[in-house]
C-alpha cells in the first residue's frame, strides 16, 4: 500500500524511538499533521499526553503489524522456462520492436511455505516469470498469453521439469478456448466501437492482434495445436496494424472468423475440460523437487 506523503489526523502510529517517557514502541494518533513531510506530527498517547515527533520518528501501525522479516528475495535464479512471446514471436516484428520474455519460475519450498510466501509474478522490465502454480491454473483456464508462452517457437531456457511441462502441453487444450477467446475477443471489439464512435479513432495495433488471436484460436479447435506465428497472415495483419485497412473490412473479417470459430468449435475433438490429472501430478512431482532447493 502505497501511503500519502503527509499522514492525515487520525492516523494510528508507533513511535520509534522513546519519547515524553513514552518507549519506543509506543501507540499513539496523530492530533495535527504537518503542511508538508518535513514538518513534524503532533501525537496523542492513550494517557492523553502527546508529544511531537518528525516523520522518521513514527510509522504507520497497521504497516508495522503487518511486516514480516526477509521479504526481498531474489527468486530469478529459479525460473524454469523462458522464451520470447509478442510480435517477435508471431512473426509481426518490425525494427522497432522490443523483446517480451515470459516463462515460469519454481520456488524453493521453504520460501513457498514461509510466512512472507512467495510473489504470483516476476517483473522484469519486458520480462515476466509466473510462479508455477499460478501459470498452469491460467494455462488450464485457457488463457491466450499463456498458452502462447508454452506454444512458442522462440524457447531461451528450458529446464528439465519444464520439458516435462512442454511435453504434456496438449493436457491443457480443451473447448474451453472456444469461450475464453471468443469471449475476449467480442468484449474487446465493443471498446474499439465506442472508441470509434465517440473519439473517432481505432487501436488498430489493438485490432490487429484480435483478429490474430481468432486465427489462433481456430486452429487450436481444429487441429489441436496452438499457432503462434501467423504465418500466411503477416501481410493482411500488418496492414491492419497500420490502419491501412478500412474499419468496415477489418469488420467483416472478424465477422467471418467468428463464424469460421464456430464452425470449428461444431466439428472439434477437444474434451470438453482440459486434463487437470495430468497437470496437478506434474505441480505435485515439481514441488517435490523443489523440496531441498537451497535459497
Amino acid at each position: 500500500m502505497t501511503l500519502p506523503p503527509v499522514l492525515p489526523v487520525g492516523t494510528s502510529v508507533v513511535t520509534r524511538l522513546p519519547v515524553a517517557g513514552h518507549p519506543a514502541g509506543a501507540v499513539a494518533v496523530v492530533v495535527r499533521s504537518p503542511p508538508d513531510p518535513d514538518h513534524a506530527y503532533r501525537v496523542r498517547f492513550p494517557d492523553g499526553t502527546e508529544a511531537t515527533l518528525s516523520r522518521g520518528g513514527l510509522t504507520v501501525r497497521r504497516h508495522e503489524k503487518n511486516a514480516l522479516p526477509d521479504v526481498e528475495r531474489d527468486f530469478a535464479p529459479f525460473v524454469q522456462y523462458r522464451c520470447v512471446v509478442g510480435s517477435r514471436a508471431f512473426g509481426l516484428d518490425t525494427s522497432a520492436s522490443d523483446t517480451d520474455l515470459r516463462g515460469f519460475y519454481l520456488p524453493p519450498a521453504r520460501d513457498h511455505w514461509s510466512l512472507a510466501g512467495v510473489p504470483e509474478q516476476l517483473e522484469f522490465g519486458e520480462e515476466v516469470y509466473w510462479e508455477a502454480g499460478k501459470f498452469v491454473l491460467l494455462a488450464l483456464k485457457a488463457n491466450p498469453n499463456v498458452l502462447e508462452v508454452l506454444h512458442s517457437p522462440l524457447i531461451q531456457t528450458v529446464t528439465p521439469l519444464a520439458a516435462e511441462l512442454l511435453d504434456m502441453r496438449e493436457a491443457f487444450l480443451s473447448r474451453l478456448v472456444y469461450q475464453t477467446y471468443n469471449g475476449y475477443v467480442m468484449g474487446q471489439f465493443k471498446r474499439l466501437e465506442a472508441d470509434l464512435r465517440q473519439h473517432g479513432e481505432v487501436r488498430w495495433k489493438h485490432a490487429m492482434h484480435l483478429l490474430r488471436l481468432l486465427l489462433s484460436g481456430i486452429a487450436v479447435l481444429e487441429r489441436g495445436e496452438v499457432r503462434v506465428h501467423v504465418g500466411e497472415h503477416r501481410d493482411t495483419l500488418l496492414a491492419v496494424k497500420r490502419g491501412d485497412v478500412p474499419w468496415t473490412e477489418v469488420e467483416r473479417w472478424r465477422l467471418s472468423l467468428h463464424a469460421d470459430f464456430d464452425r470449428a468449435y461444431a466439428r472439434t475433438t477437444l474434451p470438453e475440460r482440459p486434463d487437470y490429472a495430468q497437470v496437478e501430478a506434474w505441480l505435485l512431482r515439481a514441488r517435490r523437487a523443489a523440496l531441498d532447493w537451497e535459497r
